[in-house]
């Protein structure tokens, strides 16, 4: 038996005959194994574990490795392909700031949590993240932390209530600029003193964009009185937006994308080791750019999200994309800016550039409203979820829904299985089709890196693998697989920290600490053990496997590679 490693740019094609023969399949423990089941023409890569041993003290020491539960269970109830590949992100709040509460949205599928910078102090988030860090280590999950920046929004109001406020039709209500503590009857208190410069009797006032609308009735001051004339509800630190005459009253334009406060809270992130950020308002490149060079300069490797809520982000969608490691759809106040109408497709379009250009994008805002309220989402909510997942979202986000509803754990719920129930829908009608489906338009920079990852992905759906394994430091190559969308998951192994944090928001990916070797045999040999020892693989599956990891004695010009096995 012999191995080496290929760079699938420097092979021939077509294949020579000498390679174009089926591979028999190699174990880990240096025994063939026959694979019948899988036989391709030309070059296959595969490795499959062997007869599985008894657990020993040796296999026993994995168990401690950074393998998360909620996967490791999911795994066990569903096997490979059963595995849910779209990520999920809950908005934590009053309603699921408890370690309970988040211990049961953990355990209910939360990958990523967020934090909304616009509300609570800076106290309370730091004991949310503490609490999340807590069941990472003492729990076994692998749950991710981002922080919302505020962003430079002058139409934000408070009504005072720990809640949602109901705003019935024809009530009058004060917005006010004063400052004071606890509830007010039908008094919004306003979070920017000028919010009202500008306004004139008869504009229309919108709450959430269309969560509850207003009629400006008199201007006192810097303050306004309203007439409800559309009713509905009413969130803690609700965004307000002013219409005139149908046209949106622009008055955010000249302000910087980070506020003071935000930079006082990107601070407070760094300090306490958050995995995300998320701009909000983003209006070119240069607001992300200088976000990320301020990062690199405190050494850390914190990912930033552009949020993609306005005109102005959409006109410049490509380079915002394209500097942001991340990208959010804020369809809520994207929506008050651009007709309703066109949401659909601007989100799809938004998905399709993402996943061009590798970078996950996370689908928010107004996913299960209804369950803010009601222990059951309405049909129309559910095949929004589900067209979201269709069109290969990275990642879907709950906001009031977890922060401030009673049934945060039951809409996380209806989100994992709706999102598993579409998977195993569009793979079974990918199976079935025989036009190529979901084709990636256009090459990224470093074409080798995505050659081989575009290969392996179409083995892996091809040959019928089990699972894709891929040894990373930095996280690209598990990424580029992501981007595939490949049937089979994607279990990431990685010795750094911020890159098992990192792919908690890649779609399929399966992020696992472990400490990886310049020995590539051996890499594999743990890993596999690591699996098998949880009872995850059984004779006659097989992986494909991927690296990027470059041995530190090599030069800098080794590049991203795959393992090859022949049978001589």
């Amino acid at each position: 038996m012999a191995s080496f490693t290929a760079d699938l740019s420097l092979i021939p094609k077509p294949l020579p005959k000498t390679l174009r023969k089926t591979i028999s399949r190699v174990s880990l423990s240096r025994k063939i194994v026959p694979f019948n089941r899988l036989k391709a023409k030309g070059l296959t890569m595969h490795v499959a574990s062997a007869v599985i041993e008894p657990k020993t003290e040796e296999t026993e020491e994995f168990l401690s490795l950074g393998f998360d539960v909620v996967t490791e269970a999911e795994l066990t109830e569903k096997g490979f392909l059963g595995l849910r590949k779209t990520k999920l992100v809950c908005t934590v709040g009053p309603a699921c700031c408890s370690y309970e509460e988040l211990w049961k949205l953990a355990m209910g599928g939360m990958n990523v949590a967020r934090l909304n910078m616009c509300h609570n102090t800076k106290e309370w988030h730091q004991d949310v993240i503490r609490k999340i860090k807590k069941l990472n280590s003492e729990q076994g999950f692998c749950v991710s932390v981002m922080i919302d920046t505020e962003g430079s929004q002058i139409h934000v109001a408070d009504h005072g209530a720990p809640s949602s406020v109901k705003a019935e039709d024809g009530s009058i209500w004060f917005f006010t600029t004063e400052q004071f503590e606890g509830c007010r009857p039908f008094t919004v208190q306003a979070s920017y003193e000028g919010f009202a410069e500008g306004i004139k009797e008869g504009d229309e006032l919108v709450v959430d964009g269309g969560m509850a609308t207003f009629k400006v009735i008199e201007r006192i001051g810097n303050d306004l009185r309203c007439e409800c004339i559309d009713p509905g509800l009413l969130l803690p630190r609700a965004k307000l937006s002013f219409w005139r005459d149908g046209k949106l009253v622009d008055k955010h334009h000249e302000l910087p994308t980070l506020s003071t406060k935000d930079w006082s809270d990107i601070e407070f992130g760094i300090s306490e080791g958050v995995d995300f950020i998320a701009m909000s308002f983003v209006k070119d490149a240069d607001a992300v750019n200088h976000l990320k060079n301020y990062l690199s300069t405190k050494n850390k490797s914190i990912k930033v999200l552009a949020k993609i809520e306005s005109l102005e982000s959409l006109h410049k969608l490509e380079e915002i994309v394209e500097a942001s490691d991340g990208i959010m759809v804020a369809r809520g106040d994207l929506g008050v800016e651009i007709p309703l109408e066109q949401i659909p497709t601007v989100q799809e379009d938004i998905i399709n550039l993402c996943r061009q250009l590798n970078k996950p994008v996370i689908v928010a805002s107004q996913l299960l409203e209804s369950m803010i309220e009601y222990p059951t989402p309405t049909r129309a909510e559910v095949a929004d979820v589900s067209e979201a997942v269709r069109q290969y979202a990275d990642a879907l986000m709950l906001s009031g829904e977890s922060a401030v509803g009673s049934f945060g754990e039951k809409a996380l719920s209806v989100l994992r299985m709706a999102s598993s129930r579409m998977e195993l829908w569009s793979r079974e009608e990918n199976h079935q089709s025989s036009v190529p489906q979901h084709k990636l338009g256009i090459s990224l920079p470093d074409q080798i890196a995505e050659q081989i990852c575009n290969c392996a992905s179409q083995m892996a759906n091809n040959l019928g693998v089990d699972a894709v394994f891929v040894y990373t430091r930095h996280g690209q190559m598990a990424s580029l697989l992501s981007r595939n969308r490949p049937n089979p998951p994607i279990f990431a192994f990685t010795d750094e920290k911020s890159t098992q944090m990192a792919l908690n928001l890649q779609w399929g990916v399966m992020p696992i600490l472990v400490d990886l070797s310049d020995d590539m045999d051996d890499n594999i040999t743990k890993t596999t053990d690591l699996i098998k020892a949880k009872a995850m693989l059984k004779e006659g599956d097989a992986v494909l496997i991927v690296s990027d990891v470059i041995p530190t004695r090599s030069t800098p010009t080794v590049y991203q590679s795959l393992q090859v096995k022949i049978i001589s």
